[in-house]
């Protein structure tokens, strides 16, 4: 999986969350939640989204690093196997 497949994945996984928001619109450094308006449950969802779709395990210590959409893609890089640049 390459970078663009990774954030089109995460994108996909937004927009599942938030599907009434134009997630492609969301600045790479904005907090999620707040340009989303999504709560601390759909957050969880986001989280668990991800672990189910990329196979990528997020511990509670490390969700602060999937609050803007660059840190979400940088931290699924850092732990796919195989991500080629």
């Amino acid at each position: 999986m390459n970078p663009n497949e990774i954030r089109a994945a995460i994108i996909a996984e937004l927009s599942n969350i938030a599907p009434d928001m134009d997630v492609t619109s969301v600045s790479p450094n904005a907090d999620l939640r707040e340009a989303l308006d999504i709560d601390s449950m759909d957050f969880l969802n986001f989280v668990m989204a991800l672990h189910k779709k990329l196979g990528v395990e997020v511990p509670q210590k490390d969700y602060p690093k999937l609050v803007t959409l660059a840190g979400a893609i940088a931290y699924v890089e850092q732990r796919m196997p195989g991500v080629s640049g």
